[in-house]
């Protein structure tokens, strides 16, 4: 390999562009428009725009991609996490196309990549597995007969999802057919196909996970574990390595039970094989995520084993550079730097850092996508940074950590840090007797957080596009507002619904994202906090509440992509929203 194509963006391009830099290797960088500016650009030996806006016309556009590795040069391709590092379609492309992939096999993605397939395998080797359906479940009435047969909790899971993605939890049986239909939604967005499966849900679980390398020599080797428990919607915010709290036969039941999957499986790369862990002490297999994961620098902090190195040296056919789990040294913890607001309900957001000051000193890494004056556009996910501290043992690690987020200070946009400081001064995860699940936030942490500021609303993220003249040869450039206000001539539109911002009965999207439905029908007399919509934004579902009770209007289209504040809906008074407003016989309008 000479030069790596990265089709990814943020935090995790940087990461990238960093090991090749290590490794002797050039590196590519491929950017949507909100991104012409981001780090991870700057910092690539080059960088080609897929000129576009959403993930699906730039990261997720597998042609787009194929062609600029084409172009640049490239030998070889590395996914990152998320977008299409499991798509087994992408890295048949990427290898039809005569380049290296760095990754597994595109047909050990198929089948770890299928939750169904993969706990077959799990079961032929005999790893620890809670009951489940034995194949989808199709429809959510059979979803429902499930739950009645077997009792809750339920867990419903994409059988292609990841990442929290198409993934439910249902605790009572009148909420089962809504989560499978959600479930569905967010597989179906997300990875293009809706298959469900269901399995009994172990009750306050922690999150283990074994990080797994295995190279074309037939070496598999477990580099380590973590504990990821500490979660909010079944998205990761705090992990930890080595996993603390876990005996010796637990630990050895994990290695085993993920060394042996991998194998069965022909697996090469990196990968993370992933367990739920009960109170009681039950061990059950959960997934394999195919791919780096975003917690992998606690691996590195604690084992010296740079991870990204190893794939790389795995893709060239090489060995691993180590054939036994190494002795973990010390501890580390990472924080996920979220652009969200922990005071409401980590909701996420987007916007402009007017202030980004990062910590240092001893036991300190910092991998971050972002720095002072940087954009963070809507349409992507909401992690930014990642903090990660390493001491001797885990009680220097926390200590650490508290200096280290004490330290650290962004300004602009809302961030998870609030949450991360209270964290560390809560005994249940900071005491010996470690308390946290992976519903500890939602249950557990006492905490009150106070709300952030909302950010100013961004304009649109395209480019101004157009064809220039260069030394006789013509050219395609593109240009962001910010260049052209320096010569007076950008023109920003202005909010229209501005001239609503006081009205008491105009319902606003929280914040920006796609309206992905409506959960009533137009005219309907909705109850005050009732949920009445549903946005997917960063990865996530957010539901829309009706902040009053009324008869309901809706002017906008599911499946339109909405700006933080828009004025999606009005609800009138019913004793005037009826006749006034006729809100029943009203036709939903598209709002910009």
């Amino acid at each position: 390999m000479k030069k790596v194509l990265i089709a990814n963006r943020g935090e995790i391009a940087v990461r990238v562009i960093r090991a090749c830099r290590d490794y002797g290797l050039r590196s590519v960088a491929v950017y949507a428009d909100a991104d012409a500016d981001a780090c991870f650009v700057k910092k690539a030996d080059e960088a080609y725009a897929l000129k576009g806006v959403t993930a699906a016309e730039t990261y997720l556009d597998i042609a787009k991609l194929i062609d600029v590795a084409k172009r640049s040069g490239a030998d070889a391709v590395h996914p990152g996490y998320g977008f299409l590092s499991e798509r087994s379609e992408f890295a048949r492309a990427v290898i039809d196309a005569g380049l290296i992939w760095i990754g597994p096999d595109p047909e050990v993605i198929d089948v770890l990549g299928d939750k169904l397939s993969a706990r077959r395998i799990a079961q032929s080797v005999g790893a620890p597995l809670v009951a489940g359906s034995d194949g989808a479940i199709e429809t959510a009435s059979e979803a429902l007969a499930f739950a009645k047969q077997h009792g809750v909790p339920i867990a419903i899971k994409a059988a292609h999802g990841g990442g929290g993605r198409g993934l439910k939890i249902a605790r009572n049986l009148d909420e089962v057919e809504e989560l499978f239909e959600s479930a569905t939604r967010e597989a179906v967005a997300a990875f293009g196909r809706g298959e469900c499966f269901i399995e009994r849900f172990l009750d306050k679980p922690r999150h283990i996970e074994a990080q797994i390398l295995a190279d074309r020599s037939g070496n598999v080797v477990v580099v380590g574990t973590r504990d990821c428990s500490l979660q909010r919607r079944n998205q990761k915010l705090v992990e930890e390595a080595p996993a603390p709290f876990l005996s010796d036969v637990q630990r050895q039941a994990i290695h085993n039970a993920a060394r042996d999957i991998c194998a069965e499986a022909g697996y090469t790369g990196a990968g993370t094989v992933e367990f739920l862990l009960s109170v009681d002490g039950v061990i059950s297999f959960l997934e394999v995520n195919t791919r780096l994961q975003v917690e992998h620098p606690v691996t590195e902090e604690t084992t010296g084993i740079d991870l990204v190195i190893e794939q790389f040296r795995i893709a060239e056919g090489k060995t691993l550079s180590f054939t036994q789990t190494p002795e973990p040294r010390g501890h580390a913890i990472e924080f996920r730097i979220n652009v969200e607001d922990p005071g409401r309900g980590f909701l996420p957001s987007a916007g402009h850092i007017t202030r980004f000051e990062a910590p240092a000193g001893p036991g300190v890494r910092l991998d971050s996508g972002v720095n002072n004056g940087c954009d963070v556009p809507p349409m992507f996910d909401s992690l930014v940074a990642k903090l990660i501290v390493w001491g001797r043992d885990r009680e220097q690690a926390i200590r650490r950590a508290r200096r280290a987020l004490g330290e650290f200070v962004i300004e602009g946009v809302p961030s998870t840090l609030p949450f991360h400081r209270a964290v560390m001064q809560d005994n249940d995860f900071a005491g010996a007797d470690f308390k946290v699940h992976t519903r500890w936030i939602e249950t557990d942490f006492a905490a009150v957080l106070e709300q952030a500021t909302r950010p100013a609303q961004q304009g649109k993220a395209a480019l101004l596009r157009g064809v220039a003249e260069i030394d006789g040869k013509r050219v395609e450039i593109g240009l962001p507002e910010s260049f052209l206000r320096l010569f007076g001539q950008a023109h920003t539109p202005a909010d229209a619904k501005a001239d609503a911002a006081t009205d008491e009965n105009a319902l606003r999207a929280p914040l920006a994202g796609m309206l992905a439905h409506w959960r009533i029908q137009n005219g309907a007399e909705v109850e005050k906090g009732q949920v009445v919509a549903m946005m997917d934004a960063m990865k996530m579902e957010t539901a829309i509440s009706a902040h009053r009770s009324g008869v309901i209007t809706l002017l906008a289209e599911a499946g339109t992509f909405q700006q933080a504040a828009n004025f999606i809906a009005r609800i009138d008074p019913i004793e005037t929203g009826a006749s006034s407003h006729n809100a029943g016989q009203a036709k939903p309008e598209t709002k910009a």
